[in-house]
């Protein structure tokens, strides 16, 4: 019998239920998966207690976008995947369980160099990362300041800024700075108390001036800084305080943004899958795995996140 999490109401993450549940068969456009690999994010549990608005639960609602598995089956209208074949789902619904039907829309082909825990961190933060970036229209010759750079969505703004000749300064603590710095950004120790301001930082790491900027940190000091640092607002963009973004004339996405996703923005988010999983097949790009969970380990998964721990939680089924 196939299982998957699931909870009937808001709260703690002992609300979360492994479940036994019915696999419908694949529709014309669906691909049945196996899955080896589920990401939790911070999304999941936010979700979970209720802090991001969802909705009334009225059937047990099942949780995770991200993974990876094996197709067992394809829709009468699918093409280019098929049995056996090993895939990323991300962007999906309900991916925290043994087996999945999701929209052909959903997968891309894993590449045998990446691992399938590697393929489940990706969906979110890569996502997320890929499509700032574009939104931004960040390009070589610009010089980017990263508030929180050592998490997974900083650490792929980084690795894709660099890649595409961007300056890249990013803010962290001493613990990772080796991480940032590794990806190719400069480390901005937060935590340093001899460094001065974190402008007076900024300004002397980046004596050229800095163009743009990506809050994913939402402290005071980081969008104060932001605002001394780069004229241009509408290249200031934050994924944690979207509730301020309007007032402080910033662009915002994600975190509490009123603003849903348009249709390019969703396109970017969606293209940056395959882009990353080429990119690590050649070993230009990595994600950081964390600890890895079975998958009625869920609630444990969750406080983890919750509670900061390095690298991409994933769940085993």
């Amino acid at each position: 019998m196939a299982t998957a999490i699931t909870y009937t109401a808001f709260g703690g993450p002992e609300v979360l239920t492994l479940t036994e549940i019915q696999v419908p068969a694949p529709a014309a456009d669906e691909v049945a998966v196996r899955v080896t690999a589920a990401g939790v994010n911070p999304l999941d549990h936010k979700l979970r207690s209720g802090a991001r608005a969802s909705g009334p639960i009225t059937d047990p609602r099942r949780v995770g976008s991200d993974g990876a598995g094996v197709v067992t089956a394809v829709g009468a209208d699918v093409e280019g995947f098929r049995a056996g074949d090993e895939v990323v789902v991300f962007g999906a619904a309900g991916v925290y369980a043994s087996d999945i039907v999701v929209p052909a829309a959903q997968l891309a082909p894993r590449p045998p160099q990446v691992s399938a825990a590697e393929g489940a961190a990706l969906g979110v933060p890569i996502g997320t990362a890929y499509q700032t970036l574009r939104s931004l229209d960040v390009r070589a010759g610009d010089t980017l300041l990263v508030h929180g750079g050592s998490g997974s969505v900083g650490q792929a703004v980084i690795q894709f800024a660099v890649l595409w000749g961007v300056t890249v300064l990013a803010t962290t603590s001493t613990r990772r700075a080796e991480r940032v710095t590794a990806l190719g950004g400069t480390a901005l120790r937060y935590d340093d108390p001899e460094g001065g301001t974190l402008t007076e930082r900024v300004r002397a790491a980046a004596p050229g001036g800095v163009t743009a900027v990506i809050d994913i940190a939402g402290t005071d000091e980081a969008i104060q800084t932001s605002l001394d640092l780069v004229a241009d607002r509408h290249r200031i963009v934050t994924l944690v305080r979207g509730k301020d973004a309007a007032g402080l004339g910033i662009r915002a996405f994600l975190g509490g943004s009123p603003r849903p996703l348009n249709a390019q923005e969703q396109a970017w988010r969606a293209e940056a899958i395959p882009v990353a999983l080429h990119l690590m097949a050649a070993g230009r790009f990595a994600v950081e795995v964390g600890p890895r969970l079975p998958l009625a380990d869920a609630a444990a998964a969750h406080l983890l996140v919750e509670a900061g721990v390095d690298g991409k939680v994933v769940l085993l089924p």
